[in-house]
């Protein structure tokens, strides 16, 4: 007997990296885990959207290993419970879904799946909340969902849905899906908005236990793998980690192109408001708050004679004169100025620092850590300076360095610090010396951050030169 009320779970899909929006975005620290558009993350946007929604469980986050402690940290920050799945290793989006329907079902057999990206901003959260309310009546009675934006624009960085016929039984505007298009040309794209095509914008309802019975139709070997590696997962604190060998094995694809794509009895339910996947900088301008001049001035910026453009300055003072259609992005390591019509093409600027190995690609001068932070203050030829912070109550591993001896100043707080056989407390404008290859651990007893400035000397001063022999968050 079917139920009354069914239980809809939310599924964010948190893994992207953002390499469009270099350089704030980098591969440690994507754009989903930045504020972009107001004070709060892309992340937390997207789970304050969904909390006011009607039926709906607490919400699953799909996300890597290198984010885990960032994404448990935001939503700690908002005080939203959820359940964090590690992906060993990214596989696209219908793996992603795949193992969040697996958990689902545990959760309740009969479980409908709201998947979310989590980096989308939506205008209006009211005609969101309809959309959704449509669309669960659909998914309820077995179509799948997607959720088709109404274009603004001939847009050529989005996928299209051709309407079918109105589908029956809901409350307009929802439709069957005729068929998906790909990121047309430009005159297409024209030529798809004048017929009344849709944006894919990527959001889905589907039954759980349906999703993963379709999936095991057309893509057995997918199913196959996310199901042992979900079989075989483990609980890491808060985290549930899949087994890496089993999702590794999983071929490598889309919702749209594993699923969605191949199944006749699709549902477009419209959205429309205001709506950006944020792909580029200039997208982040579109859906801006421009001033007279159709500016976005972030920061301590001053300019001269400057229209329609795009400047960050994050760190330092930007000054512009005789701009216009610029995009400017300043952060402490780099400095991205590109006309905004070939935002797009932030990307093969990110293509030629990962052929360089620049770590200009995946960090920002300040790293965050589960236990807090370091930034490089200083750096030559055998030497380095950092500003460690570490939170209240927190704690680094016991480790050592086969290349390199550090030298710790407190300069705010209170360090109880192993170093080799002695245990020490220390204060402010005390230090310590920590010889290499010493065994050495880093506490903060304290109720306030501790700040310490640290000075690494050696041959070799990269990151991968550290032996951990206990660690309080598994790494």
């Amino acid at each position: 007997m079917k139920r009354e009320h069914v239980v809809i779970i939310p599924v964010i899909l948190a893994g992207g990296s953002g390499t469009r929006l270099w350089p704030l975005s980098r591969e440690c620290h994507p754009k989903q885990l930045l504020a972009l558009v107001n004070d709060q993350t892309m992340l937390q946007n997207t789970l304050l959207r969904i909390q006011g929604l009607q039926g709906m469980s607490a919400p699953i986050i799909v996300c890597t290993e290198e984010h885990r402690f960032l994404v448990a940290e935001q939503i700690r920050a908002i005080g939203i419970a959820a359940t964090i799945i590690i992906e060993p290793v990214g596989r696209d989006t219908a793996p992603a879904v795949a193992v969040a329907a697996l958990e689902a079902i545990r959760q309740d057999e009969e479980a409908i799946l709201l998947v979310l990206p989590a980096d989308h901003v939506i205008g209006n959260e009211r005609i969101f909340a309809e959309a959704v309310t449509r669309g669960a009546f659909c998914a309820e009675h077995g179509h799948p969902v997607t959720f088709g934006i109404v274009p603004q624009s001939p847009h050529t960085g989005y996928g299209y849905i051709k309407k079918g016929e109105p589908f029956g039984g809901v409350a307009p505007p929802v439709f069957m899906v005729d068929c998906f298009v790909e990121k047309p040309s430009l005159e297409k794209a024209k030529q798809y908005l004048d017929e009344g095509y849709l944006w894919n914008s990527g959001m889905f309802l589907l039954q759980a236990a349906e999703f993963m019975a379709t999936l095991q139709e057309l893509e057995p070997l997918m199913a196959d793998c996310v199901t042992r590696a979900y079989a075989a997962r483990t609980h890491d604190l808060d985290f549930i980690r899949l087994d890496s060998k089993a999702f590794s094995a999983s071929p490598a694809n889309s919702v749209d192109y594993a699923v969605m794509e191949r199944v006749k009895d699709t549902v477009v339910v419209l959205l429309d408001c205001p709506w950006s996947d944020v792909g580029s900088w200039e997208a982040l301008w579109e859906i801006g708050k421009h001033d007279e001049q159709g500016n976005i001035f972030i920061g301590n910026v001053l300019a001269e004679d400057v229209t329609g453009s795009y400047i960050h300055a994050g760190n330092s003072l930007v000054a512009a004169i005789g701009l216009s259609n610029q995009i400017i992005i300043e952060t402490k390591d780099a400095l991205l100025v590109a006309s905004k019509d070939r935002a797009q093409e932030v990307k093969i600027i990110v293509n030629r620092l990962k052929m360089e190995k620049r770590d200009e690609v995946r960090l920002h001068k300040k790293v965050f850590r589960p236990w807090g932070s370091y930034e490089g203050v200083d750096g030559g030829d055998r030497f380095q300076v950092k500003r460690i912070m570490v939170n209240p109550g927190a704690t680094l591993s016991l480790q050592r360095h086969f290349h390199r001896a550090e030298h710790w100043v407190v300069v705010k707080g209170t360090a109880h610090i192993t170093n080799g056989e002695q245990t020490i407390i220390l204060t402010e404008n005390q230090s310590t010396y920590i010889p290499l290859g010493t065994k050495h651990r880093l506490e903060n007893p304290g109720t306030i951050p501790l700040e310490i400035i640290e000075i690494q000397t050696g041959s070799y001063l990269g990151e991968d030169d550290i032996e951990r022999f206990e660690d309080v968050y598994g790494r």
